[in-house]
């Protein structure tokens, strides 16, 4: 599939409809003004002439949906217009929304983080500071003009007036990326499941409406699914592992494997007892991007069980991801358990030996190396890795042959089963070798939690003083000693608005 693709349709179990319609079923149409749909139209067809955008506005079905896009077609074509709505900045008579031209100099960045200070003025009271005529927490008669009446329908049942239902989704213009979030989960983790999706609704998918995908080795009870399902408007599918793809492969010695597995727990080393945790790494490492259902996306955002999200996420990552050809995103990067993964680093050396053609000029080797003018052969691995919980990645780099030959390489030296060989640290590997270190993004502006460990931007001006943040900078596990951030920094610089 091409790029920014609408989202895919599916008759696989579980799929719901894609952008379920604001209006109730319960609600008879009832006549009301046309004088805000007719003045949304007019401006706009006076700017868009007979363009196509126009025209599959006016096809918008039900009305309610019609008028919401024509509103925001009209805001996005003065965003493209070069124009920054501005509150007023004294408190004389008529003060209030203005148009004005952008700064001088100011960068697109930089405008864009001052969207709140403009969008206050008509999504709500005016702040501290902005002045106006309206009054603090009011709206000047100048606010409310530049606003479009809500058609009013009368509701059969209760009799009264009710205002059009709002869902951001359905009146976003702007194509999605052919991607989904994929959440490898058990049916006992329903409720921390709902929980990742509640904050990631809420921070994010309620605007971009993408689909929800869920593994387990297990098939899914119905508790689960309706539980999940109740959680976003978007479509959900439920897929369960093939037993190939969750088992011993042939070549494995299992008696060896549960005498290593004992003495990890004779260690006290985490998971160290755990079979189903060596498979969980393996499948991540190697198949979650073979499933049937994931063939068709291109992109994913891996989702935990019991994950938060404090920030608003006002773009769209996937988009961002495919427009800057990035392949690999993280938050977290921090130390790994060198018990766990005693011989990964030996084994990737000896691969990119027998492979040299996979490895990338520029290369994010400063990330795993800290000894100056040493890399990966003659250098010692720093144990830093990406932390693999939170990824929003290129399903397409996965599946290509650097990787697919690598993990199989990996496969067969026994490690996942012999040792405790992470997906972390394998994805880690193969992104900061195989790809150059400009395709690596750190998401630095999304606030991620996952116990024990959080993390939240650092820019006040930009997240915090403008409500779009509600996580303390301070805490940010960036700052703490653990964290391998500082490498990551070293490797590929600090983004330019971090601070």
């Amino acid at each position: 599939m091409s790029g920014y693709a609408m989202l895919p349709t599916s008759s696989h179990e579980g799929s719901s409809a894609y952008a379920p319609s604001p209006s109730s079923s319960h609600r008879p149409s009832s006549p009301s003004s046309p004088s805000a749909l007719t003045r949304a139209r007019t401006a706009l067809h006076a700017r868009l002439s007979n363009s196509p955008l126009s025209s599959a506005l006016d096809s918008l079905k039900p009305r309610t949906v019609r008028l919401g896009a024509y509103a925001l077609a009209a805001l996005v074509l003065v965003s493209l217009a070069g124009l920054s709505l501005r509150s007023g900045t004294s408190g004389a008579a008529g003060g209030g929304l203005r148009l004005e031209s952008p700064l001088a100099g100011e960068s697109a960045r930089s405008q864009w983080g001052s969207y709140s200070s403009w969008a206050d003025g008509w999504l709500g009271g005016s702040r501290a500071g902005t002045g106006g005529g309206g009054g603090a927490g009011g709206r000047s008669r100048a606010q409310n003009e530049r606003l479009l009446d809500p058609p009013l329908e009368l509701d059969a049942k209760s009799g009264l007036l009710m205002p059009p239902e709002v869902y951001p989704a359905a009146l976003n213009p702007f194509k999605r990326a052919n991607a989904a979030f994929v959440a490898l989960v058990r049916n006992n983790e329903r409720e921390a499941m709902r929980n990742s999706m509640r904050h990631l609704e809420s921070r994010f998918n309620r605007r971009y409406n993408y689909p929800w995908v869920f593994l387990n080795d297990e098939p899914f009870d119905d508790e689960f699914k309706k539980g999940v399902r109740s959680m976003t408007r978007s479509e959900v599918h439920f897929e369960v592992i093939a037993k190939e793809h969750w088992s011993y492969p042939s070549f494995i010695n299992q008696t060896h494997a549960a005498e290593e597995r004992q003495k990890m727990v004779d260690e006290h080393v985490i998971y160290g007892g755990s079979e189903s945790y060596r498979h969980m790494c393996r499948f991540n490492s190697m198949f979650f991007f073979q499933q049937p259902i994931l063939e068709n996306f291109d992109w994913y955002w891996r989702v935990e069980p019991g994950v938060e999200y404090w920030c608003d996420i006002d773009y769209d990552p996937f988009v961002f991801m495919e427009a800057n050809n990035k392949v690999y995103g993280f938050v977290i990067a921090l130390y790994e358990y060198r018990r766990t993964v005693e011989t990964l680093w030996d084994v990737t050396k000896e691969f990119a030996r027998l492979h040299p053609e996979h490895i990338a000029d520029n290369n994010a080797i400063r990330f795993l190396v800290d000894e100056p003018g040493k890399g990966l052969q003659d250098g010692e691995w720093n144990n830093c890795h990406f932390w693999s919980n939170f990824e929003i990645g290129s399903l397409k780099f996965w599946r290509s042959k650097p990787y697919m030959d690598y993990v199989k390489f990996l496969d067969e030296k026994g490690g996942f089963f012999y040792e405790r060989w992470g997906d972390a640290p394998v994805h880690s590997f193969a992104a900061a070798l195989f790809v150059p270190q400009e395709q690596i993004h750190n998401f630095y502006d999304i606030s991620y939690r996952h116990n024990p460990y959080s993390t939240c931007p650092q820019n006040r001006k930009l997240f915090h003083d403008n409500g779009k943040c509600e996580c303390y900078p301070e805490n940010s596990f960036d700052l703490d000693g653990y964290s391998c951030m500082r490498q990551w920094w070293r490797s590929a610089g600090k983004p330019a608005y971090y601070e």
